[in-house]
């Protein structure tokens, strides 16, 4: 499984405006909306439900929430890139500014593991992260995102 598999050019967002953590996951859960056909209420919740267990603000100003949904049909990812960093109460307590949303079928199982590991180590690297915040435009971040699963494969 590679990133492009579950991340589509049209689900890259750019300098995205937003003032809190719920602003920031009521804007994911909308754009996952137009991208999968689900309701919208249904994937904040989701995202909601699954903070509640831990924040998915992974450090270094990067966090990667992600929910099982029963009725979604395939794993599904949308990255953002924030205007301003927010307070996302992640691990290591800096602010946070790229997300990458993950929704995968409730029966996805190792699936959902194998795509959650492959975005943890794309993100996980600074390098990537200075280039994404870096990048002038939405196709040039995903350039780099689908370039960057290439090279982790390799």
């Amino acid at each position: 499984m590679e990133i492009t598999d579950i991340l589509d050019p049209k689900g890259v967002v750019i300098d995205l405006k937003a003032g809190s953590k719920k602003q920031v996951l009521q804007a994911l859960a909308r754009h996952a909306a137009t991208a999968t056909g689900l309701h919208e209420r249904l994937i904040f919740d989701t995202l909601l439900e699954r903070e509640r267990l831990g924040t998915t603000g992974v450090g270094d100003g990067v966090a990667i929430p992600h929910g099982r949904i029963g009725e979604i049909e395939k794993i599904s990812g949308l990255f953002v890139r924030l205007k301003e960093p927010i307070d996302f109460d992640a691990v290591d307590g800096q602010p946070v500014d790229l997300l990458f949303l993950l929704l995968a079928p409730a029966q996805a199982g190792a699936d959902h593991l194998k795509a959650l590991s492959k975005i943890s180590r794309l993100l996980r690297d600074r390098s990537n992260c200075e280039k994404l915040r870096g990048a002038q435009s939405a196709d040039a971040v995903y350039a780099l995102i689908s370039g960057g699963s290439a090279s982790q494969a390799a």
